[in-house]
């Protein structure tokens, strides 16, 4: 089953895919079915749903989900008009503009830096999903397929952004070696940084005043498991395994593009 169809029901507050048709299409809710039914969330499966604040006019804000979000719209079966449930943090429309930004920034509901880590005003903000509106942050990319392996992800707005803000400073060990296009060396990234993060004291201020547990650090790399267990094993499975990992799919994905 595509794992596109796991990543829209998550996301959707609905766990995972249950079952798909072959000709399966996320723009026909019809062709598959999610685990839970809507109406039977769970606040797991609640607390899994990305997030947006509303704000002046009734304008979302996302505050989690951007790189979700956008890998649906640009998918051929995804797009702008494709339907998604996202969970509201808090609803601001009410305030101007002057004090829903104050209020936006004292949260820490927005993220003021751009893939270099520089400073941006909100102006400069994207103002949509999709590639064209954001510029490539690898370490932000890295972060992604380190969750359950070094951090449990969903904790707090915009957690990835802070631990990729670490990584861009601090460079542990072994990225040097990350090769973007290939399983093997991407996958010793992922365990250089995740193996990093677990080394942190949880009381270690990582990025913006954020601690390590407010980041959601694990406290054993791969939660304990083995090497081939867990998350970690998860990830490694190859494109040509019976269910790849999410990396495997990703790596798969950019090769497909570089072709067209």
């Amino acid at each position: 089953m595509n794992k596109k169809f796991d990543d829209w029901c998550e996301t959707n507050g609905q766990v995972e895919a249950a079952s798909a048709d072959p000709d399966a299409r996320l723009d026909d809710p019809d062709s598959f079915r999610c685990e839970l039914p809507v109406g039977q969330e769970t606040p797991e499966s609640v607390a899994a749903m990305k997030t947006v604040v509303i704000g002046p006019g009734g304008s979302l804000f996302l505050t989690d989900g951007h790189h979700t979000l956008t890998s649906f719209y640009e998918l051929p079966d995804g797009g702008a008009d494709l339907r998604l449930r996202l969970r509201v943090v808090e609803n601001l429309s009410r305030l101007p503009r002057p004090r829903f930004w104050d209020r936006m920034k004292a949260e820490k509901w927005v993220w003021l830096r751009d893939a270099r880590g520089n400073a941006v005003d909100v102006g400069e903000l994207p103002r949509n999903v999709g590639l064209a509106e954001f510029d490539d942050d690898p370490y932000r990319s890295l972060l992604y397929f380190g969750r359950d392996i070094g951090y449990t992800a969903g904790t707090i707005p915009f957690q990835e952004f802070f631990w990729g803000a670490w990584l861009r400073d601090t460079r542990p060990a072994g990225l040097a070696k990350w090769d973007t296009n290939d399983l093997a060396g991407y996958l010793g990234a992922v365990e250089a940084l995740t193996k990093a993060q677990t080394a942190l004291s949880p009381d270690a201020v990582v990025d913006g005043g954020r601690t390590a547990r407010e980041l959601g650090v694990l406290a054993a790399w791969n939660d304990g498991k083995a090497r081939d267990k867990g998350e970690f094993g998860k990830l490694s499975k190859p494109y040509a395994d019976a269910k790849p990992g999410k990396l495997a799919y990703a790596l798969a994905y950019k090769a497909q593009l570089a072709d067209d």
